[in-house]
């Protein structure tokens, strides 16, 4: 599997996660001046069980991390099952 390349596209309100060019997966989110609400994460089916959806949840809440500000509500099962998996992103959700 080559590498996952991640970006924001704010424009679509979506993280999106690529694989050599070809879009790979997507984490749908709704924002407002306090909060990113998470509503949905889909990875292709070719590209299931490659990493792409972690990689993909990863940049996604680094990135919220980074710029600051804002609460994570993880309304989409996978990513809530993430931070779950991934104890030291929790505090993200307070």
């Amino acid at each position: 599997m080559a590498d996952v390349e991640t970006r924001n596209n704010e424009a679509e309100n979506r993280y999106e996660a690529y694989v050599d060019g070809e879009l790979a997966g997507s984490a749908y989110y709704e924002l407002d001046d306090e909060r990113i609400v998470f509503t949905h994460t889909e990875v292709d089916d070719k590209f299931e069980g490659h990493g792409v959806g972690s990689a993909l949840a990863r940049f996604a809440l680094d990135d919220v991390r980074a710029t600051g500000g804002h609460r994570v509500v993880p309304r989409c099962p996978f990513i809530k099952g993430w931070i779950d998996r991934h104890p030291d992103y929790r505090d993200l959700t307070r």
